[in-house]
């Protein structure tokens, strides 16, 4: 005790409390009433002014940041402490650097360390050697204890028989096993989720249709009785933890997670739940247990998953994103071997492009290649159809028996959610009968529950008419059925159709498609298809040449405008192009301004009047006016063959050569019609009396 000097007592001591856990704090209370009497040993060591320092109760002392050991090292560095006291080296620090550095801040000021053992002075040689062999052995300690506890941690993993916490869907049977959970609406709810990813083939469509149904998935809720279910819509990570989870394939698994140790502010930070691939499992058991579905089902949901993933590197192909461009994500540059990207632009922001600028991004070289979206969705659209056209009837039966799955699965789930809310109706009905009415404070709080109960059946019970009702509709007639086969046996009309969805359309193409190889000769795009199942085919698609796109004006009403613009103005082409029911390339009618802009964009001449009389060309009104006959009775000649003559369309003019009207046959079948002779030699024919 003659370590205590006057300087010493003159300064405040200070206890210093830790426990490790918060769990150690909620049910070691004998070590924390043990920590909190070094106080009273304090005073009775002489010490008047004692502070005690608990902040870091629930913390661990292996490098962690703690703020009451900051707190102490600040008070022993402004010389206010006389005595470090606490119940052994262990509570102050479980790793060498934090307990060297208390002794190195004692030693310079003079403080002492007091445990329940005895009183150390950090300056003398002795007491600074035993109090090093403490935090040595604290240190060793809690590796050894933690090295033993990981070992039979691992011994148990590999049985098969350590659970530290059981998924929803499973239940613990005995000590060391699970079994899947018997309420029949958990174990539906799961395989739900199971079936429409298998149907959908997206996480986050899956998602989305849960919520949008109001379909309530199981979770787990922990509280003051231990672990309960509570039905609750499902967010995005449930259903993702759900399909990557293992354990509903049978299989137990120990090890998917591992740590990482940074320095961040001088001290230690301990990652937790990195995610290991699956080589790196420390324990992989297959048929453990019984599962939800299959290992290989569960392999194939994950390798799905992963190609799914968006914006990481790798060969994934990427979910099906919105937008009309169909080959989003499965074309890959044969040039270069970077996946392709799309841009949208027009008015509507509806026309895709392909494009590779990897090289042009990297490296500051010139573009790789760039080509329009329609012809080239358009040609994989012919290549789809035909290999699919086969199993055209068949997908369209199976298109019918879907719809009424969908309908019966959400059936399903109201019914099991009204049976247990029935059950809690029944249960709250119980509790209140079993009170005594004249405790109102009691039977009143009951009363409300049952009414809640009440309430919660009644809206499933309405929530199923209307379910119901909107189904009732939807159920295909045989006009609808019929019209459903028709469609499945011409698939072209039914992908060409516009209730045909992009996304639709896409997610066929994924099914069939694994990726397409581009490349660029010239003008043409040449593609590679790699059919799933190893499969590959060739395709040659023309690229659009300069100027075109798919607003252009069809060829043929351009020939025929270069044509009737020898003939006529624009008024008169505009108005014949009406006639014969063509269209601009944006599907508008003719207008004298639109055929003069196609006329300056083609460069057609302009019709100059008396240009068709220099050529020797008569209309069927000035022909009939040479002939001394009538329009009709021309008309009648062209058809007979006897006067050759030209029209460029239907409504157009005819054009009659000049010198053909002084041709011998044309003039003796014009002289016989005006005649009114009959110019058949039938016997059958009579003679008409003038």
């Amino acid at each position: 005790m003659s370590k205590i000097a006057a300087d010493h007592l003159a300064r405040q001591a200070i206890v210093y409390i830790r426990q490790s856990t918060a769990d150690q704090v909620a049910h070691n209370r004998e070590s924390q009433r043990r920590q909190y009497a070094l106080a009273d040993r304090a005073r009775q060591l002489g010490w008047a002014n004692v502070e005690v320092i608990d902040d870091d109760l629930g913390r661990s002392g292996s490098g962690v940041a703690r703020p009451g050991f900051e707190k102490l090292l600040a008070a022993i560095c402004e010389g206010r402490v006389g005595a470090v006291v606490s119940i052994e080296a262990s509570r102050l620090a479980r790793n060498g650097r934090d307990w060297h550095t208390l002794l190195e801040f004692c030693g310079l000021v003079a403080t002492l360390i007091v445990d329940e053992d005895g009183v150390y002075d950090p300056r003398h040689p002795n007491d600074r050697l035993l109090l090093g062999m403490k935090g040595t052995m604290s240190e060793m300690e809690l590796s050894v204890l933690r090295q033993r506890s990981h070992e039979a941690l691992r011994q148990k993993a590999r049985r098969g028989e350590l659970f530290m916490t059981v998924a929803v869907g499973y239940v613990r049977v005995g000590r060391d096993q699970i079994d899947k959970d018997p309420d029949r609406r958990i174990q539906d709810a799961i395989g739900l989720v199971f079936a429409k990813f298998d149907e959908m083939r997206s996480v986050r469509q899956v998602h989305l249709w849960l919520r949008q149904e109001r379909i309530s998935l199981p979770a787990a809720v922990h509280g003051p009785d231990g672990r309960h279910i509570q039905w609750k819509l499902p967010v995005y990570n449930t259903v993702l933890h759900i399909l990557k989870n293992p354990i509903y394939a049978g299989a137990y698994v120990f090890g998917r997670t591992g740590s990482r140790t940074v320095i961040e502010d001088g001290r230690k930070r301990v990652i937790q739940g990195l995610r290991k691939p699956q080589e790196d499992w420390d324990v992989l058991i297959p048929d453990h247990h019984d599962g939800y579905i299959s290992w290989e089902v569960y392999e194939r949901n994950q390798r799905l998953i992963a190609d799914n993933a968006t914006g990481k590197f790798g060969p994934g192909r990427g979910a099906v994103r919105r937008g009309e461009a169909l080959l989003a994500g499965l074309l890959r540059c044969g040039h270069c071997g970077r996946k392709l990207h799309v841009a949208y632009s027009g008015k509507g922001g509806n026309t895709g492009r392909y494009h590779c600028r990897g090289s042009q991004f990297n490296h500051g070289g010139a573009r790789c290649i760039s080509f329009g979206g329609m012809r080239v969705d358009r040609s994989i659209g012919a290549e789809i159809i035909a290999r699919l056209q086969p199993l055209g009837i068949e997908a369209a039966l199976e298109a019918e028996a879907a719809q009424g799955r969908a309908h019966e699965e959400k059936r399903h789930q109201l019914e099991l959610s009204l049976e247990q809310a029935r059950y809690e109706a029944s249960r709250a009905r119980r509790q209140y009968d079993a009170v005594d009415p004249d405790n109102r404070l009691v039977a009143g709080e009951l009363e409300a529950r049952w009414n809640a109960r009440l309430g919660a059946v009644a809206a499933l019970e309405d929530q199923i008419k209307a379910h119901d009702a909107a189904a009732l509709p939807q159920k295909a007639g045989t006009a609808d059925r019929a019209r459903l086969l028709s469609l499945g046996a011409d698939l072209e009309r039914a992908w060409t159709s516009p209730g045909a969805a992009p996304a639709t359309k896409k997610q066929i193409i994924r099914t069939l498609v694994e990726e397409i190889i581009a490349r660029v000769d010239g003008e043409t795009i040449e593609l590679v298809i790699r059919w799933q199942g190893g499969a590959h085919s060739a395709l040659a698609v023309r690229k659009n040449r300069c100027g075109q796109h798919r607003w252009s004006t069809d060829q043929d009403v351009v020939d025929l405008t270069r044509a009737l613009a020898r003939l006529m103005p624009d008024k008169l082409i505009a108005a014949t192009l009406n006639r014969a029911g063509k269209v601009t390339g944006r599907g508008n009618g003719w207008t004298q301004s639109r055929v003069c802009s196609l006329r300056n964009h083609h460069q057609i001449d302009v019709y100059r009047e008396g240009e068709r009389q220099e050529r020797g060309e008569l209309t069927l009104d000035e022909a009939a006016e040479a002939l001394a006959l009538s329009p009709s009775t021309v008309r009648r000649l062209i058809q007979d063959g006897h006067l050759p003559a030209q029209q460029f369309c239907k409504g157009a003019p005819w054009i009659i050569q000049m010198d053909d009207l002084g041709r011998e046959d044309v003039v003796q079948a014009a002289d016989t019609r005006r005649a009114r002779r009959p110019s058949s030699e039938s016997p059958y024919q009579k003679t008409l009396a003038l």
